[in-house]
């Protein structure tokens, strides 16, 4: 545990450290696109945050290599050279696409390609564990689209969550920190080597997150890009492929019987291993509800829009913070939850404590609907919004702005509260506005 905290802090240093300089590079290789329509950032703001997070990757991995039992993982697997592989092939595509905006299918064939190099290398899905069949050994080449499926659904799943400043990188930890200790424990608590390489996917994992959320939390000074987020998802995968894929379940000998009755018992321990889906289920569901909402509209399903979860939150009322937060707590409801699931199925308290706290959340979600308002001896000290309003101040007239109706140019009054009125439109100059009017309009 002590190397594995080691490997997780050099990561974290190395990508905290490297991220001020990045930021500089970004701005001075004009690395900072002009705000588009779905963003929720007023300012440009520089990318290419994944160059940091990709030499933390390859830090944490070179110090593993010289510790004394992370370097077995090394000698004894090629998992950690196959997905430094696929990570350096999947960072140079998402450095390219923050750069120049490659087109999308160009980006999908990349991610296929960096799949390819890892299974390619020995990291790849060997088998199943089935409830009622048993383990189900798949054939090289089912396998191999299963892999690469699962690396292609989990990068995009990532990659649509990062829209919020801090958003993509924390949820990703808490599903890494997740994961983290449920491979230790099949590594450390059964003996099982083949899980050491998952294990040390994901220490490596959280250190990059930890390491760049100092930077990439509200408000962001630098963002992650498709650099960053493509990598982290890619790593993410790669550590579920790992343990999925690589230990047999019946080496765990959790009970005796025949090897049916073992995997049917030891469902709930790989349930949330299958399919990394569960782990990240939050952005997984808003990546097939854009599928769905793109498709439906006519659209391409790579097609950018202002409909994803958090946005949809911004738009209940939710602040920028309390948005990012309300995601977290989701993702490790639901990954810890499966966590616990898995350690001990029969306990009826865990099942009764995440639908608990899944009350809770949906109460947090409605919050803005329900506002409270403070009595007026304890105004002082909330909040202003959880405060009356004065009647003084509602007696107050609302002040009038000229607003230009027609191409008459005949001007009339209209209130500053009326319906319609842009509030940005209503207090500043429309220049600029206009010019994207005009522009759309050619």
């Amino acid at each position: 545990m002590r190397e594995y905290l080691l490997t997780l802090c050099v990561t974290a240093a190395v990508t905290y450290l490297l991220t001020g300089p990045v930021r500089k590079f970004a701005i001075v290789a004009g690395a900072m696109p002009e705000i588009r329509a779905r963003d929720v950032h007023r300012e440009p703001t520089p990318r290419l945050g994944g160059i940091a997070m990709f030499f933390g990757l390859c830090a944490g991995l070179l110090v593993a290599d010289h510790l004394k039992s992370l370097n077995e993982v090394f000698a004894k697997s090629n998992e950690p050279r196959a997905l430094l592989s696929g990570a350096a092939l999947i960072w140079l595509i998402g450095v390219l696409d923050d750069k120049f905006e490659i087109d999308a299918l160009i980006k999908l064939g990349g991610q296929m390609i960096a799949a390819g190099v890892m299974v390619m290398q020995g990291l790849t899905i060997l088998w199943l564990p089935v409830p009622g069949v048993g383990t189900v050994s798949l054939t090289q080449w089912q396998g191999t689209l299963l892999t690469v499926a699962l690396v292609v659904v989990t990068i995009n799943a990532v990659n649509f969550a990062d829209g919020l400043d801090g958003l993509a990188a924390g949820m990703v930890c808490i599903a890494a920190a997740a994961f983290f200790m449920y491979a230790y424990r099949i590594w450390y608590g059964y003996g099982l080597e083949a899980a050491a390489p998952a294990t040390l996917f994901a220490a490596v994992l959280i250190g990059m997150c930890l390491g760049f959320l100092a930077h990439n939390m509200h408000p962001a000074r630098i963002f992650m890009g498709d650099s960053g987020s493509m990598l982290i998802g890619l790593v993410l995968a790669a550590a579920a492929i790992s343990v999925t894929g690589q230990v047999d379940p019946d080496a765990m000998n959790l009970f005796s019987g025949s090897e049916r009755a073992t995997v049917h018992q030891t469902v709930p321990v790989y349930i949330p291993l299958l399919l990394p889906l569960t782990i990240i289920a939050v952005p997984v569901v808003d990546f097939f509800l854009a599928i769905v909402r793109r498709t439906w509209r006519g659209q391409s399903p790579f097609a950018a829009d202002r409909g994803h979860l958090h946005h949809r939150l911004l738009d209940i009322g939710h602040s920028h913070s309390r948005a990012v937060l309300i995601m977290y707590f989701w993702s490790a409801l639901i990954s810890f939850g499966a966590l616990a699931y898995s350690v001990n199925s029969a306990s009826m308290w865990i099942v009764l404590g995440v639908m608990a706290l899944s009350a809770v959340g949906l109460v947090l979600l409605l919050l803005p609907r329900f506002t409270p308002r403070a009595p007026r001896w304890a105004e002082a000290f909330v909040p202003p919004r959880y405060r009356r309003r004065r009647r003084a101040e509602d007696a107050q007239p609302m002040p009038a702005v000229v607003h230009e109706s027609g191409p008459s140019g005949h001007r009339t009054p209209v209130g500053a509260g009326a319906a319609g009125i842009n509030g940005a439109t209503a207090l500043g100059p429309r220049r600029r506005l206009e010019g994207r009017k005009a522009e759309s309009s050619r």
